[in-house]
């Protein structure tokens, strides 16, 4: 599949946060994980170009860089996973190591998926009869499959193609009752909108015709409930001590303060955010769409008609702690900006990514690791006293501090606890002066 890399390469990486950047790519190659071109690639050297650019979107002027760092220590069903992650925020990818790495002492995550099936919708309105066009379309369930099945012979060969009718009638709308109609399409690797839109739009008038109404919207669905993708890890409870805090009192500050996630919206909307710091920085990595997987996310915590978290953590009967994860994940490996974008591709190449469905088992584990890594430091230390010491770095840049200044600027806003870009100006322009 699309070349990908499945040498066997180890993601614990003992002082890899040391290395210089060039140092960590030149490891990497050593190592076998990526080739000397998907290096170029990763390093900005051979990346995406003005030109890819303006074949991507519409009055292209540029570019946009964003950093892109490598979570280590990941074991996803059993196999090592250097895991690259698109993200501007310090603290993401240093958390999401750390989580994975309690979490490889417990075996690693473990990881599924259901069939990569998504929802095309179809608004019928101005049905004369409902409840009764609502029969006649699922009666003609077989023939009206049948003829979406030829618009894509390839997906088809594959194993993937229209696989059942859903019809509903909402009753009552600003604009009176009308039916929908659910496609429900195995879309194999890709992430799928093009061949549900299309399939959607074929289905139209036959829809028309049987239910004497006027089809309106045609469109994919970002609720993709029939694509799941579920993680779970177990954190040993010797793992969990921290600084003054024993291991049960991290285990059971982490699960008090997914309790308030899990009954409070308001918590909860942070809570999920920190879940796809982690699940939405692979997305951008691999060239996916990271808007359609927010959607999807956010609409599946409300799915009960209150939102809430998509993650759960309890004490398991030995005393240790286990975490489950649980959402809707469409991404792809074929079509779309991973085929386009070069460091989509080198991405997908580090991770050994063989099918769609593999590619969100790692996302739904980095979700998890992420999870708990801000649920661990908000029931401990606080999530400023980690998050702040990295952005720290960011404000010493800002303020203008260049080469060994943006560390040591850096550590001393950090010991002074005032990381603010005011006090890094006032403190180059007192090593200016002296």
């Amino acid at each position: 599949m699309l070349g990908m890399n499945v040498t066997k390469v180890e993601s614990r990486i003992p002082g890899f946060y040391n290395l210089t950047l060039a140092e960590r790519l030149g490891e990497l190659v050593r190592r076998g994980a990526i080739s000397e071109a998907d290096s170029r690639i990763l390093s900005g050297a051979a990346g995406l170009t003005p030109e890819h650019a303006d074949h991507m979107v519409e009055n292209a002027a540029g570019v946009f860089a964003l950093p892109l760092g490598i979570a280590m220590n990941f074991v996803v069903n059993g196999r090592d996973v250097l895991v690259p992650m698109v993200i501007e925020e310090p603290s993401v990818v240093a958390g999401a190591s750390f989580m994975a790495r309690l979490a490889r002492a417990g075996g690693g995550f473990t990881a599924h998926t259901t069939p990569p099936e998504m929802i095309g919708q179809i608004q019928v309105l101005d049905v004369p009869d409902p409840a009764a066009a609502r029969l006649a379309i699922l009666e003609r369930q077989d023939e009206l499959l049948a003829e979406v099945d030829v618009i894509d012979p390839v997906l088809k060969h594959l194993g993937g193609g229209a696989r059942r009718l859903e019809v509903r009638l909402v009753d009552s709308s600003p604009v009176g009752p009308f039916l929908v109609v659910h496609i429900i399409y195995d879309v194999r690797d890709a992430m799928g909108a093009n061949a549900v839109n299309t399939a959607a739009e074929r289905l139209a008038p036959r829809l028309q015709a049987i239910s004497g109404g006027r089809a309106h919207l045609r469109i994919l669905s970002n609720l993709s409930d029939r694509r799941l993708a579920r993680a779970r890890c177990t954190i040993r409870l010797a793992d969990l001590g921290i600084e003054d805090f024993s291991p049960e009192q991290v285990r059971d500050g982490i699960v008090a303060a997914w309790a308030f996630a899990a009954v409070d919206p308001y918590r909860a909307a942070t809570h999920n955010k920190g879940i796809m710091n982690g699940v939405d920085a692979v997305v951008i990595a691999t060239g996916n769409d990271w808007r359609a997987v927010e959607a999807g996310a956010h609409a599946y915590a409300a799915r009960s008609g209150r939102y809430t978290s998509l993650s759960t953590w309890e004490c398991s009967r030995q005393g240790d702690l286990v975490g489950t994860l649980e959402m809707p994940l469409a991404v792809g490996i074929v079509g779309g900006s991973t085929r386009v974008h070069p460091a989509a591709g080198a991405c997908l190449r580090l991770m050994g990514i063989q099918s769609a469905n593999q590619l969100a088992e790692v996302i739904v584990s980095v979700g998890l690791a992420q999870n708990l890594a801000a649920l661990r430091a908000l029931a401990t230390e606080g999530i400023q006293r980690g998050h702040m010491s990295l952005h720290a770095r960011q404000v010493a840049i800002a303020a203008g501090a260049q080469g060994e200044q943006i560390d040591r600027l850096a550590q001393q806003l950090v010991q002074q606890n005032s990381v603010r870009i005011d006090r890094a100006q006032e403190i180059l322009e007192q090593w200016r002066q002296t």
